[in-house]
């Protein structure tokens, strides 16, 4: 297993689902002229992808107070923005097909993660900056992509026993990464979200989310792509493939949270909050 391997494979990926890149297409113009009555058309199109976002939909998660049958009425209570967090997150997983049990995880759990993330970035974020939490709830739903990636190198190599192991005892779960293959398992979403020509502003956050300060200002990063930055992280801390909302992780979490100068307090409501919904 080596590192110009898994860019081999990430290369070798066929294209997303072609409802998906119609999709994509549908808002490249941006979200405020999304046509929202072909945006409904397209996902009815394909039945596995109007089943799936149902079924995301009518999660614990979202706490809808009623089953949402249909994809209209779902693009009407969630909003375009979200519909295509959805629709990219299941086309991804898709293409990728990797096993998460590695990680402890079934492919169900595993989703769950993803979605937590997503849902966590959206309830806290939503309240500090509406367009922030638009633009990086997809991202936090689907910044996890890299590490199905890895699962699927190690499954094919003769390392899963000493993988499990070494995850399971490692406390640095990027550190772990880059000391296996040299770089963390978010550089290889932003390798696939670049593969898939997804938002280029979410591959340069995924490509510099490990950065040291001191690298960040060597690159001249943008303000605007550090506080993105500094937002995905609060998220990681709190939900990841080791900790998902324990009291451990929401206490760092706030650490964060406070450096940025919001309001802590919030996000703990939030956090709990969620955290109730993913126990039930």
């Amino acid at each position: 297993m080596t590192f110009e391997q898994i860019i081999k494979d990430i290369d070798s990926l066929p294209p997303l689902s072609n409802a998906a890149h119609i999709v994509q297409s549908l808002y490249a113009g941006g979200v405020e002229h999304i046509n929202i009555s072909k945006l409904v058309r397209v996902i009815e199109s394909d039945a596995m992808l109007s089943v799936n976002i149902l079924k995301m939909i009518n999660s614990p998660y979202y706490g809808m107070t009623k089953q949402i049958s249909s994809i209209s009425q779902a693009v009407s209570l969630l909003g375009v923005q979200e519909i295509y967090m959805l629709v990219i997150h299941y086309a991804i997983s898709q293409k990728l097909k990797a096993d998460p049990s590695i990680y402890g995880f079934t492919n169900a759990q595993f989703n769950d993660v993803c979605q937590l993330q997503g849902r966590l970035m959206l309830k806290w974020c939503s309240k500090i900056n509406v367009k922030d939490a638009q633009f990086l709830t997809p991202l936090a739903l689907m910044m996890e992509s890299g590490k199905l990636i890895l699962a699927k190198e190690v499954i094919k190599s003769d390392y899963c026993g000493e993988f499990r192991k070494s995850f399971n005892e490692c406390e640095d779960i990027q550190k772990y990464e880059k000391g296996l293959i040299g770089k963390t398992s978010y550089a290889l979403t932003a390798m696939l979200f670049s593969h898939w020509n997804l938002e280029s502003k979410y591959v340069e956050i995924l490509k510099l989310l490990d950065a040291t300060q001191d690298e960040l200002k060597e690159k001249k990063t943008d303000e605007k792509i550090i506080a993105y930055i500094q937002k995905i992280k609060v998220v990681r801390e709190s939900i990841n493939v080791k900790e998902i909302l324990t009291n451990n992780a929401i206490k760092k979490s706030m650490k964060l949270v406070h450096q940025l100068g919001e309001d802590t307090n919030h996000f703990k409501e939030v956090a709990l909050e969620l955290r109730k919904s993913y126990l039930k």
